[in-house]
Order: C-alpha cells, then structure tokens, then sequence
C-alpha cells in the first residue's frame, strides 16, 4: 500500500469516527443562542450515521472484519432490542432507534478492520470531542448568560449545539484523562497537552458534574496505577497528585463541599436530585414475563416522562434482563481482557475508559444504545486487540533469463 493511500485511508477512518461522535451528540439539551428545530439536528446527526457507514464501506468494500468479543456482544444486543421493538409499545420511534443501533454497530465492525492495539483512535477521539467543547468554549464566549443558564441552576450548557451539563463534563473528563495518559506515556509534548487539559478542566469546574469529575479521578486513578511498577513518570505523578489533593483538600474543603453539592439540600443529595424516586418506580412497576426478559422496547431511556438516569435500569427497562446481561458481559469481558494484558499505555487507557463508563453508568444512560459510551467502550476495546500479525515478506520471483538453443550445448564435446 502506497504512503498516499494509506494517508488517505487513515483520514477517511478518522472522519467515519468523527461523524459517529457527530450522532452520539444527541438533540436533546439546552435552548442555544440561535434556535434549532429537533428534527433539524436529528437529521444531522442520523445523516452523520449514515453517512459513516457508507465511507466506511468505501473505504472496506471488501467486507474485512478483525472478530472481537465486545462488538459480538454488541450485536447480539440487537437481538432483544428488536424483539422488543417489535410489537411497537413503544412506538414506531423504536423501530426507528433499532435501525440506528444496527448502523451504529455495523460501521463499527467495518472500523475494526484498522484496530491493531495502537493509539490512532486514541488521538481520533480526543480531536473530536476537543472541536465538541470548542464549540461550548465558543458559546460561552458569545452569550454566557445562554451558556450559563438559570435553568440548569448556572452550570455550563452548550449555547451553539444544544448540550447537557452532563454530557460536556463527559466528554471533558475523557479527553482530559487520555491526554494525562499520553503525557504519561511521552505520546505528546507538554505543551500540546496543556491546551487540552487546561481548557476541559475549566469547563468540566463549570459544569459542576460530580459523576464526571469522580469517574475521571478514579478512572486515573486505577490506570496509572497499573503503569507505576514499569513508569517513574507515572510514579512520579501518582505521588504528585496525592500530594497536591491533600493540600487542595484541606485548603479549600468548604469552596469544594460547595461546588459538590450544587447548593442542594441534603435531602435532594441523598436521593440523587430525585433520580432515586424515578428508579423505585420504574422497578415497582407491573411488567409481563415478555417485558421482564426483552424489555418494552428502545425508547429515550425515560420513564413516566422522566430520566431513568442509571444505564443499568434504562437497559433494563428497553431490553430486559438479556440486555442486562449483554452490557455486563461486555463490562467483563473488557476489564478481564485489560487485566490479563502486560502493562503499557495502551492497557492504561483501555482502565481508564472501562472504568470511567462503569462509574458513569450510575447516573447516566446510554450503555444499552448508539451513545458515547459504546464509543467509549469500543475504543477500550481497539486498545486491547492484539497487533495484527505482519504477513511474511515474499521474495518477488525474478524473471527467467532467455537463453538461446544454440548456448545449450556444451562447448566441449
């Protein structure tokens, strides 16, 4: 393969990965500075899909796939998923969501043709969701009164792409997370990964998300451990950052209880700001053997009009008990890959991001439909393939020298 092929190839990858972040974004969220129909924003990001799907086609027409136990497990997610959806209870929106989901995946399978166990998506997935919070930094910047809203109590939305507080402190604490780790591992220099971190750190304090913020400290926490007994950079900043978080701690403990809390009453903290009410419903509610082992269907991961906010629960409740025992499979499955595999930085990153999207799935939804977090999830999963094998160099076949009939003979008799 050619250098320009291949240069060409790996920026059509890049842009199919990119446009599956494009349609994770979502239509739900804040009211922007200039408003945008849902069905306008729908359009883009399923057409960001399809549009995905179809390069990657291009760019694999022939179909060559690299099996993998997590997209496995993720088709057989579609399984439940269409039987539920089927009998239309939760509309012809959820016939719609399964066709998404089967989009989401297939193009995933036809990406993992170039997983080798490198960092490439690493970087794909960090320029992606940087341009994403580009976009709020503009928004703030333009009308903070928009991107600050009372609504949402004066955390951080996005003003230009409508976007949850939740969402930006997601996206925010991954970037910052895998960026820390390639600083870690020398994959960048210093001064390239302080203008990521230091930006998405500021918007991450902004969006006052807790669940973010725990999942990218402990998340860190665990993959640098696995690098300290092979890096003395990683040891070497372990002890830093226990030491700076032990001052921080004691220095500013009432400015941090303050932003932990939101200016919640201890009440509304102790039952998750009213999500633990919708959760004791949804599981008092009445339910067939039909919806208790296939779900009702997939639906916007709500339930009497409200968030279910708990991955678990929303998988739960759109794809049953099978689908609950798909994602935890697929939980499994990666974790027990990742501590199975020597230490380095690729294996780092692979903890980091299983981590973070276990502790995410607590309070936030997603792990059973197209959203980041299988995103997040099939990237752990291309960090721990193993390097495809090099095919053995073949020696080209020299062209037979003519000779002439004549030249044959033997000179002496």
């Amino acid at each position: 393969m050619s250098t320009d092929h291949a240069s060409r190839t790996s920026k059509i990858v890049g842009t199919v990965w990119g446009l599956l972040v494009l349609n994770t974004l979502g239509s739900a969220g804040a009211k922007t500075i200039v408003p945008l129909p849902r069905s306008l924003i729908q359009m883009v990001t399923m057409g960001a899909l399809v549009a995905a799907f179809a390069l990657a086609l291009a760019v694999n027409p022939r179909l060559r796939i690299r099996p993998g136990a997590c997209l496995f497990l993720l088709t057989l997610l579609l399984v439940p998923s269409v039987i539920s959806s089927a009998d239309l209870e939760s509309g012809f929106g959820a016939l719609f969501r399964c066709t998404r989901l089967a989009l989401f995946v297939g193009t995933l399978w036809l990406l993992s043709r170039w997983w080798d166990g490198g960092l490439t998506f690493v970087r794909y997935h960090i320029r992606m969701y940087f341009a994403v919070l580009g976009s709020v930094a503009a928004g703030l910047v333009v009308s903070p009164g928009a991107a600050l809203p009372e609504l949402y109590g004066g955390r951080l939305v996005g003003a230009l792409w409508p976007l949850t507080p939740p969402q930006i402190g997601q996206y925010a604490a991954v970037i910052i997370g895998l960026t820390v780790l390639l600083v870690l591992g020398r994959r960048t220099d210093r001064a390239s990964a302080a203008v990521v971190i230091v930006p998405s750190f500021v918007l991450l304090a902004l969006t006052h998300t807790r669940t973010a913020t725990l999942g990218l400290f402990i998340g860190l926490a665990l993959a640098i451990g696995s690098l300290i007994l092979t890096s003395a950079a990683a040891r070497r900043f372990f002890a830093w950052t226990v030491l700076c978080a032990t001052v921080a701690g004691v220095a500013f403990a009432s400015a941090l209880q303050a932003w932990f809390l939101r200016g919640q009453s201890k009440e509304n903290f102790s039952n998750l700001t009213g999500r633990a009410k919708v959760w004791d419903a949804l599981l008092a509610a009445p339910r067939s053997t039909s919806e208790k082992v296939f779900g009702v269907g997939l639906g916007d991961k709500s339930f009497g009009g409200l968030p279910i906010d708990n991955s678990w629960l929303a998988v739960y409740h759109e794809q049953g008990l099978i689908g609950v025992t798909l994602v935890s499979a697929i939980i499994i499955v990666l974790g027990g890959v990742a501590l199975l595999r020597p230490p380095s930085l690729q294996r780092a990153c692979a903890i980091f991001l299983i981590s973070y999207c276990a502790i995410a799935s607590y309070t936030e939804a997603g792990l059973g439909d197209a959203s980041p977090y299988l995103l997040h999830l099939t990237l752990a999963a291309s960090l721990l393939a193993a390097p495809a094998a090099a095919a053995p160099a073949s020696t080209p076949e020299l062209p037979r020298r003519h000779i002439p009939r004549w030249a044959r003979r033997s000179e002496v008799p």
